[in-house]
Parts: structure tokens; C-alpha cells; sequence
């Protein structure tokens, strides 16, 4: 097999040489753009760089001799577009436009159909599984010049893997071109829509400019505590824009105290319908998950003495941690100061037989191993678990208020395919800021429930209130 390479302008260009060269059996292997010349790496001319090849056989030597013994074709000639491939018009096209040449104003006739290849012989089709082959078709108007084109080629057995490669290269084109107007429409509707967010977002920065400029003092205090507290900031924004439109309507007579008042009522309307109560009277289990080290054992046991001492309830206690060391006696020790049952499960099989022995229990509470949010193996392993719960039950998800507000999202939104109704927060003694707790339920439909602030058992455990959870976001002392 004869293969030869071309740098040419542009497409038309390199069929004429290859026809000259090689005659009308030759067959394109490859194209791709290219960079030539310039100065010092600048001011380079884009080409188009060829590789064709043609069977070396005795006969198509004869017949290319004798297409060269007949003169070489004039260089200046128009090329009929009908006789470019439609593989490597767009290409051409394209090629033309970025170099600015004249090529395209010369090929101005009407688009044919391109010429479609006939089917080989069957050692080639075996190669490339009949899919279409491009060849560099002559330009002479004949028919005859066309028979020869869509002649059968039919390679050497040794020489058919490194041509197949070169064809599922050169393939790569076809889909390119057929999927040029979808990308190029995907394209300018990103386009859009990213133009149609940055004049939003310039809106949004003019305002904000104007209001940080006028913004009275009380707000200016108000909205850097809320940063202080990791309030997300479209939230900070809603309460804070709302107050200075209420300032501005008011003819900007409102004092600190009434524009404080403003906020604080944003913020306890805020909480007031994201507040779950504790555990509701008519739940018979409730089930407990979470990541590790956010105290879910503890919590389990508070939950345990509140149900026991306060409301006077039978309790009944499940675990299936049985991954942590120890995990399972600690739980047994808080059952034995509180004279409760206590069944270990490590099956949902398990699960049934622990509700039976247990159906004489007001409620069930059940404990299960901490899981790592990031191992979505580990965490639907809480399905199995679920399939076991029947009606009137309900699921807490534990957080600890001393993870960062996006890891809490991230906790929540992989916990939340398996289902969840409040969400219990810990170790509020060991943190100042709150604001992670309005960023999570604003975005989860989770409603607030418990929040712990010590280990101490039953004494920790307290259902926020929201006068006093809107005093810790805002500060203690309104001016």
C-alpha cells in the first residue's frame, strides 16, 4: 500500500492532488487541522494536513502512469462541489472561514448529494463491520470516472489492522458533522442563559452597592453577625433586603429597635414552620441514623429516659451497631440503668424477630452504626433496615452542630434517599454558631426536633425554642 502525505489550504485543494497522485482508488486515511510557518510560534497560517493511501498493485501503478502521462491537471480549475465528499465538506467549509481565503466565494453551486460508497469485498468487510468508507473521489464529470471511483479494494491480510485504525479515526469526523447544528445550538443556549445570570448577578451587585452605601447601622451590625454565624447568604439577603425596603417605605424614619424587631420577626416566621415538636404521640418506632462520631447512642438513651420518666411510656431499645467496639455494651449499660429491654439485630430477619419479642413495648427506639456519608455501599444498607419499619414510626437523622454547614448538606442529601422527618442536632454546647441549623432546614424538608447540649442522661436533652434559638442567631441584647 502507497501512503502519502498533503498540506494543503483546504479540502477541494487536497482531492485534486490526491486524484493526480494517487488516481481516483485512493483512499483517504485521515484529516485533521494543522499549524505552519509564522514567527516565533505567532502569526501561523492554518492548513489542513492529509494522509491518503492507495493498493499497490500492479494494475493501479499502470493506471496511475497513465493519468500522469496524460498531463497534470490545471491547478486554477473550479472544483464541482458535487464531487467533494460530504465527510469533508463541513470540514472545508470551516477550514475556509477561520483563514479568511477566497475558496469559498469560488464553490458556489448548488449542494449535491454526496457520493455514497459501494460495499467491498469481503476481507475488507470484516475490518471495519461494514461502516462507511470516504474516498478522494475524481472530479471528472464521466461516468466512467465514477465507476472507477466506487471500484473494490481488498487489502493483504497483514496490512488490514493498521488500516482499520486509520479508518476508526477518520470516522470520528461523521459524527462530529452530524452533530454540528445540535452542539452549536446547545452552545449558544448556554451561552444565553449564562449572559441572562451575569446581567442578574450585576443587577443584584449594583443593588447591594447602593444598599451597603445607605444601609443604616443596625443592618450593617445584623448582617455581619449573620455572616458570623455561617448563614448562607441568600438568606442573609431576603432578611436584610426586606428590612431596608421596609426603612425605605418608611421614609427612613424607623429607628434601630423597630428595624431590629423587623428581622427578628423574618426569623422567627422562618422557624415557625420548620419546627417538628418532639417524638409525636402516636409513633411506635422511631428510627435513628446518622454519620459517625455525632453521638446517635447518646441521643438514643435520652430519647429512651425522656420517653420513660416524662410521658411514662413502655420503651424497648434495638441496636444494630455492632461495627464499633463496645458500641452495643454501652447501650446495654443506659438499658440497665433505665430497666429497659434491649434486642441486637444484624439482619433485617433480625429486625423481625427483635419487634415480636418487643410488641409489648409503647415504643421502640432503634440505634444503628454510624455510617460513612461518602460510602453509598454503607449508607443503602439502611434500605434493608427500613423495609423492616412498619406505619407510625418515624426517622431522626443526628447531626452534630460542630461539622461545617456544607457537610451537613452533604450528610443530608445522601441520607435523604432513604427517607427522614426531623433531624435532631448535638453538641450545642461545643459551638457558637447556629446558622448551619436555618441553612439545613431552608434547603431539606426536615423539621427541627430535638437539639442535646452535654452528655448528661436525661438532663441534655431540650426541644428548641424559637425565641431563644432567634436570640442565639441575632445576638442576646436588642439595642
Amino acid at each position: 500500500m502507497r501512503v502519502k502525505r498533503y498540506v494543503v489550504d483546504s479540502m477541494p485543494e487536497a482531492m485534486l492532488q490526491i486524484r493526480n497522485d494517487l488516481g481516483s482508488d485512493a483512499v483517504i486515511l485521515s484529516t485533521k487541522e494543522t499549524k505552519l510557518g509564522g514567527f516565533l510560534g505567532m502569526f501561523k497560517k492554518k492548513k489542513i494536513e492529509v494522509i491518503a493511501a492507495v493498493e499497490a498493485d500492479e494494475q493501479a501503478n499502470t493506471a496511475t502512469k497513465q493519468r500522469q502521462a496524460q498531463g497534470p491537471a490545471p491547478q486554477k480549475a473550479a472544483v464541482p462541489q458535487k464531487a467533494v465528499p460530504q465527510a469533508y465538506k463541513k470540514t472545508a467549509e470551516l477550514t475556509l472561514a477561520a483563514s479568511g481565503a477566497k475558496a469559498s466565494a469560488d464553490h458556489t453551486q448548488p449542494e449535491a448529494a454526496p457520493v455514497q460508497p459501494e460495499p467491498r469485498g469481503t476481507e475488507i468487510t470484516s475490518v471495519y463491520a461494514g461502516q462507511a468508507v470516504t474516498r478522494a473521489a475524481g472530479f471528472g464529470e464521466s461516468a466512467a470516472a465514477n465507476e472507477t471511483l466506487h471500484s473494490n479494494v481488498t487489502l493483504p491480510s497483514s496490512e488490514q489492522e493498521q488500516f482499520a485504525g486509520a479508518l476508526s479515526r477518520h470516522e470520528q469526523l461523521q459524527p462530529v458533522e452530524e452533530r454540528e447544528p445540535e452542539a452549536r445550538n446547545s452552545v449558544e443556549a448556554k451561552l444565553l442563559e449564562e449572559l441572562q445570570e451575569m446581567k442578574a448577578w450585576m443587577a443584584k451587585i449594583s443593588r447591594q452597592s447602593m444598599m451597603k452605601q445607605q444601609l443604616p447601622a443596625v443592618l450593617e451590625k445584623l448582617q455581619e453577625r449573620l455572616i458570623q454565624q455561617e448563614v448562607d447568604f441568600d438568606l442573609i439577603e431576603k432578611w436584610i433586603t426586606s428590612s431596608f425596603d421596609h426603612w425605605e417605605e418608611s421614609g427612613r424614619t424607623l429607628g434601630d429597635t423597630e428595624l431590629f424587631a423587623h428581622v427578628r420577626s423574618q426569623v422567627l416566621a422562618f422557624l415557625s414552620e420548620r419546627f417538628g415538636g418532639g417524638i409525636a404521640n402516636r409513633t411506635r418506632i422511631v428510627y435513628v441514623a446518622g454519620p459517625t462520631g455525632v453521638g446517635k447512642t447518646t441521643t438514643i438513651a435520652k430519647l429512651a429516659a425522656e420517653q420513660l420518666l416524662r410521658f411514662h411510656r413502655k420503651v424497648g431499645l434495638i441496636t444494630s451497631d455492632t461495627y464499633r467496639i463496645s458500641a452495643v455494651d454501652q447501650l446495654r449499660t443506659y438499658a440497665s440503668i433505665l430497666n429497659v429491654p434491649l434486642e441486637v439485630v444484624q439482619s433485617p430477619g433480625d429486625m423481625q424477630r427483635a419487634f415480636q419479642r418487643l410488641q409489648d413495648c409503647d415504643i421502640i427506639l432503634m440505634d444503628t452504626a454510624g455510617r460513612n456519608y461518602r460510602n453509598e455501599l454503607l449508607v443503602s444498607e439502611l434500605q434493608s433496615l427500613f423495609s423492616a419499619i412498619t406505619d407510625h414510626s418515624e426517622t431522626f437523622l443526628v447531626l452534630s452542630l460542630t461539622s461545617k454547614s456544607q457537610d451537613m448538606k452533604k450528610i443530608t442529601e445522601h441520607f435523604s434517599k432513604y427517607g427522614l422527618d426531623k433531624v435532631i442536632f448535638t453538641k450545642l454546647d461545643e459551638t457558637g454558631s447556629c446558622g448551619s441549623v436555618f441553612n439545613l432546614i431552608r434547603e431539606y424538608p426536615l423539621y427541627l426536633s430535638y437539639m442535646t447540649n452535654g452528655q448528661n442522661v436525661p438532663e441534655d436533652l431540650l426541644l428548641p425554642d424559637s425565641k431563644k434559638l432567634c436570640g442565639m442567631l441575632l445576638g442576646e441584647e436588642a439595642p
